[in-house]
């Protein structure tokens, strides 16, 4: 990592909310499709907890991906001379 530009902790607290709505999202359209084989379906409060929960680790990675390609962006700019 080159140290420049945002640190992936930084990153990962920005694009949590995000990440922690379209986790919400997923885990309530994957109960109605669990209660097509006689599953429940969650509500709302459960859906956004664990979407919360489930966010954690997948934004955190998520990050570490965007920081990994912004050193590589500035890595091909520094061989440039751009």
């Amino acid at each position: 990592m080159t140290g420049e530009g945002w640190s992936t902790t930084q990153i990962a607290a920005a694009l949590y909310p995000f990440g922690a709505g379209a986790a919400a999202v997923n885990v309530f359209f994957a109960s109605l499709i669990f209660s097509w084989v006689g599953g429940p379906v969650a509500t709302t409060s459960w859906s956004v907890g664990l979407g919360c929960v489930l966010a954690l680790p997948a934004t955190w990675y998520f990050a570490r991906h965007i920081r990994r390609l912004m050193d590589a962006a500035d890595a091909d700019q520094q061989k440039t001379g751009a």
